[in-house]
């Protein structure tokens, strides 16, 4: 692989990673920075964390749009499966968002955990697919692998922006997908019950 598209292979994972980091990062201490706001005046505490999730999203666009513009200049014209980056935008805002849900909540209730999200954060780019190829995982443990919900939106990011150049593991997309459906819903559960 050259060194062009090496580049535009790690930029096309740091994409949903950043998102996803961030997103995390400031919906965890979304709540204790706006302590005050909440105890003066009453609205769906919800609110919050998805703020957050949104100012992040904005970025995303914006960096989306730079990395287009990159990947354009560096000769990798994007085809048909350009499309399929609305739907993994929709699949990595709703795993930001479920585990969002749940990092708020728990640093409300326990303080101590917004220290140990960023470290999660950290580990999590190691064990994401962001620096190498998902394919370098032996068969066998792919699927295990895949419990990770970044591992599938990653590589369909690189399989939607690069054209198909990086394959697609479709069983890791799908355990995404139901991975992120069970954060999204039982994060909102959790943050309901946690609320008052």
């Amino acid at each position: 692989m050259s060194q062009t598209a090496t580049s535009c292979f790690v930029l096309a994972a740091m994409l949903p990673w950043q998102f996803f980091a961030s997103a995390i990062t400031e919906s965890g201490n979304s709540l204790i920075g706006n302590a005050n706001m909440i105890s003066k005046v009453y609205f769906p505490r919800m609110v919050i964390p998805v703020s957050s999730v949104i100012v992040s999203f904005v970025d995303f666009l914006i960096s989306g749009v730079i990395i287009l513009a990159m990947m354009l200049w560096y000769g990798f014209s994007p085809d048909w499966r350009l499309l399929a980056i609305m739907p993994l935008m929709v699949l990595v805002f709703a795993t930001a968002l479920g585990i969002g849900f749940w990092i708020s909540a728990l640093t409300v209730k326990y303080r101590d955990f917004r220290y140990i999200s960023p470290f999660m954060v950290q580990l999590g780019l190691y064990v994401s697919p962001v620096g190498f190829s998902s394919d370098i995982v032996p068969e066998q443990w792919r699927l295990l692998y895949s419990l990770n919900p970044m591992v599938g939106i990653i590589d369909g990011f690189r399989w939607a922006l690069l054209a198909g150049e990086s394959p697609l593991y479709w069983p890791s997309l799908l355990i995404s997908i139901i991975l992120t459906l069970f954060l999204l819903i039982s994060g909102t559960m959790y943050f309901r019950k946690t609320e008052r």
